[in-house]
């Protein structure tokens, strides 16, 4: 009888191997085997690390998947361009989208108009070609109970200065500027002493659309980065304003006639051939007088608020009119040695370059998302209404949040008549209180901008301040609708007629 020799346990193995390469065609490795074992061992968490990086980079993806397509370079709408053998400053052109206008800085000013509830004034002003809202500001308290209005970024007409009192939102914004010669600029931070000297006029405190003459630095935030609420605002359908540099060289300020997203307006803008477009005060706070011709009244003050009954009233307005002489030299110096957007020289660069347009593709997307998504359950819990009591449209405005930029005693006022049950709230003819900017620095020419003293104030912002974790030393803390303890109480409103 044949006796069977047992297997070295090599032989064994590789005998087990073969057979099961022989019944599953191909069988696990010692390897694989290890690597289940270990899995099998490794902690919970340890697993899900690799979720923390496959969520946010799925929801980046699907973003920038649902992003809508490029704009075309091509100018597409907007107004013809004019040529030195126009000769035409000002234009006031609208169109079936927005209230537009343009002008050439060399022979048209810009100033400010100071006061509160001045729309009748400027639409009987002849001798000025326009008004339109101005940058953004917040509302301060002193510790005499003395309110005020700041500009969150500064602001230079001729030889005056208003500086913005938070100088960290002045450097994180955007401005434009037209300088001595006419030329115009739009750039960003603050006002330097060498944009002093620079700037002819200067308009701080703005936010950028885009700017395809200049990056923005990694200093700019822009008026809309702190907290998500702000950021839905503003992606949501708003009345907007913007300021934009033409290829020619002139200025061009409109006013959407429907309420627009972020994406919508920068698009409305590209369309329009718009090198540079910035946004100032918008929504409620839209103001496009033309005297005579197209003034702002109760209806259009309802509407761009969304049909609310109420609105926010604004301190001041920017005010074009003709110089008595013109600037002298060419729109198109400056224009033509912008730049623009290089390209990278380094692969650090490139990263960089990459990621902000990964950033912006996906912020195209959310976009996309609030307008699809969004929207409509935001049109269900703030629901616009149409003008004169029509139905609303489906670009219509949505209505406005409450905002605490008004003077106290309008807010103590509108109080007073909720309580009392009322539908309406006071005009805009109402308010009667007197310009409260502070006064401005005067800077004769040859003179050096020093930073003026801050004075420590409590402050008020119109829903665009900055919260406690940006603020620097200087900067005023907020206030919650009302005084200094010990202040006394506002100034009384005459009764409403």
């Amino acid at each position: 009888m044949e006796t069977l020799t047992p297997l070295a346990p090599e032989s064994q193995a590789k005998a087990s191997q073969n057979e099961a390469s022989q019944s599953n065609g191909v069988g696990p490795s010692a390897l694989d085997l290890r690597r289940l074992r270990r899995s099998a061992k490794r902690p919970v968490w340890k697993r899900k690390r690799s979720l923390i990086v496959a969520i946010p980079a799925g929801v980046l993806v699907f973003l920038v998947a649902i992003a809508p397509p490029l704009p075309e370079a091509k100018r597409q709408g907007g107004a013809p361009l004019v040529t030195a053998a126009d000769g035409l400053p000002f234009r006031y052109l609208p169109d079936s989208e927005t209230y537009a206008l343009d002008f050439d800085p060399r022979a048209v000013k810009i100033d400010l108009l100071e006061g509160w509830d001045k729309e009748q004034q400027a639409f009987n002003d002849r001798s000025a070609l326009a008004f339109f809202s101005g940058p953004m500001y917040e509302r301060q308290v002193d510790a005499l109970g003395k309110e005020t209005t700041v500009p969150l970024g500064d602001i230079k007409f001729g030889d005056r200065i208003w500086r913005g009192r938070n100088r960290t939102a002045a450097r994180q914004r955007a401005f434009m500027g037209i300088r001595h010669d006419g030329s115009v600029s739009f750039g960003y931070g603050e006002l330097t002493p060498a944009r002093a000297q620079e700037f002819e006029s200067f308009v701080g405190g703005l936010h950028s659309l885009y700017n395809d003459l200049e990056q923005p630095p990694a200093a700019y935030k822009g008026a809309y980065s702190i907290s998500m609420g702000q950021q839905i605002r503003y992606f949501l359908p708003r009345i907007r304003m913007a300021y934009g540099l033409r290829p020619d060289g002139r200025i061009e300020v409109l006013m959407s006639r429907d309420g627009l997203t972020l994406e919508q307006t920068r698009d409305l803008a590209r369309r329009r051939g718009l090198r540079a477009a910035y946004l100032p005060d918008h929504a409620s706070k839209s103001r496009f007088i033309i005297p005579g011709v197209k003034g702002f009244s109760d209806a259009d003050a309802n509407w761009i608020s969304g049909g609310a009954t109420s609105f926010v009233h604004v301190p001041y307005l920017l005010r074009l009119s003709s110089r008595s002489s013109a600037l002298q030299g060419s729109l198109l110096t400056q224009l033509a040695s912008a730049s623009g957007p290089q390209g990278c020289g380094n692969p650090f660069q490139c990263g960089q370059t990459l990621g902000g347009q990964l950033v912006d593709r996906a912020l195209a997307g959310f976009n996309r998302l609030m307008e699809r998504g969004v929207e409509p359950i935001a049109r269900l819990i703030w629901a616009p209404r149409g003008r004169d009591g029509q139905k609303p449209g489906a670009n219509s405005p949505f209505r406005e949040t409450p905002i605490s930029a008004d003077p106290l005693a309008l807010q103590q006022r509108q109080e007073e008549a909720n309580k009392a049950g009322g539908n309406s709230a006071p005009g805009i003819d109402s308010l009667g209180l007197p310009a409260d900017l502070p006064a401005p620095l005067l800077l004769p020419n040859g003179a050096q901008l020093d930073a003026p003293p801050i004075p420590q104030t409590s402050s008020e912002g119109d829903g665009a301040s900055l919260p406690e974790g940006n603020r620097t030393e200087t900067d005023p803390g907020p206030t919650v609708g009302a005084p200094s303890p010990g202040a006394p109480p506002p100034p009384a409103l005459p009764a409403p007629p």
